[in-house]
This record gives structure tokens, C-alpha cells and sequence, in this order.
């Protein structure tokens, strides 16, 4: 009963995210028009059409999340257990678990809020690359070094390096997760679309672990993006900006590099007890990650900074193949449906079923990655006979 009503109270968070994030979306659409708050060229070299849409979406994401967490985290150092024990008891076991976790739920809602006002400002007038890079490795080193925010400690014991290894290979997720987001974020809906279907399969995990303040969280940022992309959703509205991109990628670095995704001490572990969970991030995550990797690549090989905006993004290029722009999400957010449904069970597999998964996730992004080169290929026969 005490399991359900927690479940409950999660549920209820994805709805307190979406009655904050539709409305705010819908002032900010008028508010963004009437100050001219509008799609915005970006760095130099950013090459883009623009668009006679407010680029401030971001703010009703922001706020979705950090405006109930406040207050949740407020409530916590304020209220005596008594009080929540009558409002909320089923949550009584856990208040030792989540007071011990105030400091880093501060300190990320601190970083959090640093990250969304350099977006505002990036998208009136740019900031370049290079600060914001600055300013994303700061927040993810200040994580990982005093809030012990961090991914595969047990590699630490076996380099004899101390905590360096954990905490270099944590601020390069966080960092990359966080422009993975951030690239995804040049088509209507996709971006948006791509992070609630992530942070509701990670949100699943989270519920199955009990580990009740990162599912929390990720149910206000769920709702948020819900929220959120009632507007988006091709024909776009509104546009979320660095201003909402850069809070969801970091969020969803930060809450899956807190989760664990494994216990080999524990057999009775919700998620399993095979070292391979620590994968199910990257496998979640893999469309994302393929975006990432191929765009960035691409403007390498072109002399180009990876961190200066363009349109040969994967979205962009199934467009180019001949699918609509509302195609191509709907394209993308299956794609993430499909590995994030195989990798939310990774650690509780057996090792020859998790390899499956493995090659599941590397067959969808094989297949991606051939379709485009046989079109590519395709329209370059095309052209040439014309």
C-alpha cells in the first residue's frame, strides 16, 4: 500500500509539472511575440532559417521543475515529521534518505538555474561556444567533486588513480549528454519529445528502485516537457531555446548518473544485479548519443567547430531523404521508444539476454545509419543523371 501510494505521489508530480508548464508556455507564446523574444540567428557561422517564433519555451520547463522542487526541498528542512506523516505517510520511511540528499538537489537546482539563465541569454545575443561549454563543465565539476555525483566508481578501486577516473568519465557524461539534448533541439517537437520519452522510461526505473526524489523529479520534468510541447509539436508555437534545452540534457545527465543501475550485493535488487545495468543510460539514450556523434563528426571533417549550429543533424538529413520534418520526429521518437523499452531491464537480464539488447540497440542505429547512406547514395545517383 505504502509502494502504491508513493507511485501515486510521482504520478501526481507529472501532473503538477504539466498544470505549471501549459500555461506559463502559453503566456510566454504572447509575451515572447509582444517583447520579440523571437527565433534567433545564434553563434556566427550558425546556419539556420529563422522563424517568427518565441525561442523562450525553456522558462516553462525551468520552472515545472524547479518551482515544485523548491518547494519540496523547502517543506523538508521546515516541516516537522509529525506534519508530513499525517499529510504524506507513506513517506515518513523515506525522509532520512531525502534529507540526505537535500545538498545535492540544492546544488543542482543551483547549476540548474545557472545553465537556463546563460540560455536566455545565449538565445538574445550569443554567447559563443566556448562559454558555454565553460560554464556546462563548471556546473558538471562542481557535481561530481562536491557532491559526489558520479558513474562507475568501482573503476576508481582498480586504476589506483583515486577518484579522478569517476569523476573525468561523470563531468564527459554530463557534458555530453547535455549538448546531446541541446543538438537534438533543431526540429519541432523533437528535442521535447525525444526527453519525456527518456525521462519516463528512466522515471520507470527510478519508481521499480525506489529511489523516490530522482523519480520525483524526473516526473516534474516529464509533465514539464508535456507541457510543454502541446505547443511545440509541429507546427511549433514556441521553441524551448538553450534556455529549456541545456536544463533537460543536464537533468537528465545529473538523475541517471545518480540512479544505480545495479547491486551485486543484492540479489533481490529491483534492478538487477548484473554489472551491465550501468549501460542502460547509454542504451536509453542511444538515438540521442547517434546525433551527437554523427553531427559532430561531420563538422570535424569539414574544418567546422562541432559546437556551432547547422542543419546536417540527423533530423535534418532524414528530411533531406525525403520524409516531412513531422516525419522525421515521429521517426526519432520511435527509434528512442525502441532501445529505451530494451534497456530500461538491462541489470536484472541474464548476461546472454542483455547482449541481445545490445545488439537490439546497435541493429536500430545500424539500420538508421544504413538507410541513410543508401539514400544519400540514392540522391546522389539522382542528381548525377539529371
Amino acid at each position: 500500500a505504502r509502494m502504491n501510494s508513493m507511485v501515486s505521489g510521482v504520478a501526481a508530480l507529472v501532473g503538477v509539472g504539466l498544470a505549471i508548464s501549459l500555461p506559463v508556455a502559453w503566456l510566454l507564446i504572447r509575451a515572447g511575440h509582444k517583447l520579440g523574444a523571437l527565433d534567433s540567428a545564434g553563434a556566427a557561422g550558425h546556419a539556420k532559417v529563422l522563424r517568427r517564433v518565441p525561442n523562450i519555451g525553456g522558462i516553462a520547463i525551468f520552472w515545472a521543475v524547479a518551482l515544485p522542487m523548491t518547494a519540496g526541498l523547502l517543506a523538508l528542512q521546515l516541516v516537522s515529521e509529525e506534519t508530513i506523516g499525517k499529510v504524506l505517510p507513506s513517506a515518513v520511511e523515506h525522509l532520512g534518505r531525502m534529507r540526505s540528499s537535500a545538498g545535492t538537489a540544492w546544488a543542482m537546482l543551483a547549476c540548474m538555474t545557472v545553465l537556463h539563465v546563460m540560455g536566455l541569454v545565449d538565445d538574445r545575443r550569443s554567447l559563443g561556444p566556448g562559454v558555454k561549454l565553460l560554464v556546462q563543465v563548471g556546473a558538471a565539476a562542481a557535481m561530481a567533486v562536491w557532491f559526489k555525483v558520479r558513474l562507475l566508481t568501482m573503476v576508481d578501486a582498480h586504476l589506483g588513480m583515486g577518484q579522478m577516473p569517476s569523476i573525468v568519465i561523470t563531468i564527459a557524461w554530463i557534458v555530453v549528454i547535455t549538448n546531446a539534448v541541446n543538438f537534438l533541439d533543431n526540429m519541432d517537437g523533437l528535442a521535447g519529445g525525444v526527453s519525456a520519452i527518456a525521462g519516463s522510461l528512466f522515471m520507470a526505473a527510478t519508481i521499480v528502485n525506489a529511489q523516490w526524489f530522482i523519480a520525483g523529479t524526473l516526473a516534474l520534468m516529464v509533465g514539464g516537457l508535456i507541457g510543454f510541447l502541446v505547443f511545440n509539436f509541429p507546427p511549433a508555437k514556441i521553441f524551448m531555446g538553450d534556455g529549456g534545452s541545456l536544463v533537460v540534457g543536464f537533468l537528465l545527465a545529473i538523475l541517471t548518473a545518480r540512479t544505480t543501475f545495479y547491486d551485486a550485493g543484492n540479489p533481490n535488487y529491483a534492478l538487477g544485479t548484473g554489472w551491465y545495468g550501468v549501460f542502460m543510460p547509454v542504451v536509453v539514450l542511444a538515438v540521442p548519443l547517434y546525433d551527437f556523434v554523427t553531427v559532430t563528426t561531420l563538422r570535424l571533417r569539414q574544418g567546422k567547430s562541432p559546437m556551432v549550429g547547422d542543419q546536417q543533424h540527423f533530423s535534418h538529413r532524414l528530411v533531406q531523404r525525403g520524409l516531412s520534418k513531422r516525419g522525421a520526429v515521429m521517426v526519432i521518437w520511435g527509434a528512442t521508444l525502441v532501445t529505451g523499452i530494451g534497456g530500461i531491464s538491462l541489470g536484472s537480464l541474464k548476461p546472454w539476454q542483455a547482449a541481445l539488447v545490445g545488439v537490439q540497440t546497435l541493429a536500430v542505429i545500424g539500420v538508421i545509419g544504413l538507410l541513410e547512406h543508401a539514400s544519400r547514395r540514392a540522391s546522389a545517383h539522382r542528381a548525377e543523371s539529371e
